[in-house]
This record gives structure tokens, C-alpha cells and sequence, in this order.
């Protein structure tokens, strides 16, 4: 039983990964007709909706108290709330190469934040192997290139507060999933996204005065496209996924597989926009397998199972 858990538990953090490599595709086409804010908020406001359909037909029972909402809610603003405001902010001082370095660090972060907050204990074969993941991403990004010069503090230190968003997410949500169901967690961080994405863009149209174009882009056939994927299936489902791993899996074996998002990306980029995949993609590719594989091992509990017997 235990086995068949972890093996699906496993399966959602793979989906996970696929899901989130590919919305940077979507979130390309999604630029081409809205600001980043807006298209945050039409994406939490798509993902609410589809979330409250099968509420209001019964097909999902929800319980949630008020006490139980206050709870949660930390852990809803950390992520998305957070992360993404962060991530946003921090792009406009900073390239996205520099973003995905310092956002390569979210395993690491995860894995110190549970060490001490869940008592999870990872051996030093699988701390080396999550760093070797960490690499893989550096490398190709370093490869791609950098520009030092662009370079700014206050963009690197809100990119930082949104991957340690992400790290305390993970930690605090492998308690959470052992307290309330899955499809409250999901239904409230849903609920939170669309509440605190939608103000916010509304209250930066109306400093702008162009409040008026907010629903402009749903004119749009691919904006539409992208951003019921955005909604569905690359924020609804991807949290959904995340809690159901975290609830079966440590956070730091969960946070490890973001990295092979990183390769559907690549895979992406080439098969479908017709990018140029270069050795180092290859290179960095193998390293993020390697490690996202060997941190889910635990190899030195494997070594002390063979060496009990010895001891009788």
C-alpha cells in the first residue's frame, strides 16, 4: 500500500513537472496581447471558476469553517500570492536568466527549511545529488548568458523572497496536507490567488485610468487558449498535484522534481517553436535527471537494511 502511494505520489510530481515546463509556452503567447499582473489574474480568476463548477453541481464536497480558512491562508499567501508577486516584481529589475538561477536554489532552500521545520532528514548522498540537480539548472542558464551589467540588487532580492516563498510553501504545505483534505487546500489557494491578483491589476488600471481595457485580451483566440491552460491545468491542477505529492513524499524530494520542468521547457522550445537545442542544454539535462533521480533514493537506509542482520 505504502509502495503504490508513493509510486502515484511520484506520477503527480512527473505530471507536475510536464505541466509547469509547458506554461512557459502559454505564457509567452499570453504576453503577446497582456501585461504580466493582468494575465496573473485572469489565470487565478479562470482557475477559481473551474474550481467552484464542480461545487456548485456536489460533485466535490467542501467543509471549510472559518477557522479553517485563517489557517490556511498563510500558507495561500505564500504561494501563489506571494511567489508570483514577487517573481513579477523581480523580473522587471532583473533578466529571466538571473531569475531562474537564483529560483534554481528552491530545493535547497526547501530542504535546510525541512530539516528544521518537519524534522525531515535527507543523507549527504541525497543533499549531493540535489545539488547536483541545482547545477544543471545554473549551468544552462549561465550558458544561455547572462547580462551582468542589467544586474540590480533589488531584483535579485525580490526574486530571492520569491524562492524562499516557494521553499516555505513546500514545508508548510507537507503539514497542511496531513490536516485538511486536498480539495480545500486546493479551493482556498485558488480562492486567495484570484482575490489578491485581481486587486491588485485592477488597482494598477486604475492609477492608470484603463480600467476599461482589463478584459481586452479575451478578444484575443490564443490569449484565450493559453490562459484557460494557465488556469486550469497550470495553476488548479498543478496545486492540486503538489499537495497530493507533498502529502505522500518529503518536501525536498517534491521540490527536486521543479528542475525537470526546466527540460520539458527545453523540449518545448524545440519541438514547438523551432529553438536551437545546444550541448549544453544536453549537458545540464543530465545533471537534473541525475540528481532529481538520485535525491528521491535513499540510498544509505538501503545500506544500513543489508548490514542489520550482521548485527544479531
Amino acid at each position: 500500500m505504502v509502495k503504490n502511494q508513493q509510486a502515484s505520489a511520484y506520477m503527480a510530481a512527473i505530471l507536475y513537472s510536464f505541466i509547469i515546463g509547458l506554461s512557459f509556452l502559454f505564457v509567452k503567447i499570453a504576453l503577446q496581447t497582456a501585461e504580466p499582473f493582468d494575465i496573473l489574474a485572469h489565470r487565478f480568476t479562470i482557475a477559481f471558476a473551474a474550481a467552484t463548477v464542480p461545487v456548485l453541481f456536489g460533485w466535490v464536497k467542501l467543509s471549510i469553517r472559518v477557522k479553517d480558512v485563517i489557517a490556511i491562508l498563510p500558507l495561500a499567501l505564500l504561494y501563489p500570492a506571494l511567489f508570483f508577486s514577487f517573481q513579477a516584481f523581480g523580473l522587471v529589475y532583473s533578466s529571466s536568466s538571473e531569475a531562474g538561477i537564483i529560483q534554481a536554489a528552491i530545493p535547497i532552500f526547501t530542504m535546510v527549511l525541512a530539516a528544521y521545520v518537519l524534522k525531515e532528514r535527507s543523507t549527504w548522498t541525497q543533499k549531493g545529488f540535489t545539488v547536483l540537480s541545482v547545477a544543471g539548472v545554473m549551468f544552462i542558464f549561465v550558458m544561455k548568458g547572462v547580462d551582468v551589467e542589467s544586474a540590480s540588487l533589488k531584483g535579485s532580492l525580490l526574486i530571492l523572497l520569491s524562492a524562499l516563498s516557494s521553499a516555505m510553501y513546500n514545508t508548510a504545505a507537507r503539514k497542511m496536507t496531513q490536516r485538511f483534505k486536498l480539495t480545500e487546500l486546493t479551493y482556498i489557494m485558488s480562492a486567495i490567488g484570484f482575490v489578491a491578483f485581481n486587486a491588485i491589476a485592477l488597482v494598477r488600471h486604475g492609477a492608470a485610468g484603463t480600467v476599461g481595457t482589463y478584459v481586452q485580451p479575451f478578444r484575443e483566440p490564443d490569449f484565450v487558449l493559453a490562459i484557460v491552460y494557465l488556469g486550469v491545468l497550470s495553476s488548479l491542477v498543478t496545486s492540486f498535484l503538489s499537495n497530493y505529492t507533498l502529502s505522500r513524499i518529503e518536501a525536498f524530494k517534491m521540490s527536486a522534481f521543479n528542475h525537470m520542468s526546466t527540460i520539458v521547457t527545453m523540449i518545448a522550445g524545440v519541438v514547438i517553436l523551432n529553438e536551437s537545442l545546444a550541448w549544453y542544454h544536453l549537458a545540464g539535462a543530465v545533471c537534473i535527471i541525475i540528481g532529481v533521480l538520485g535525491s528521491n533514493t535513499n540510498l544509505q537506509k538501503k545500506t544500513n537494511r543489508h548490514r542489520a542482520p550482521a548485527k544479531k
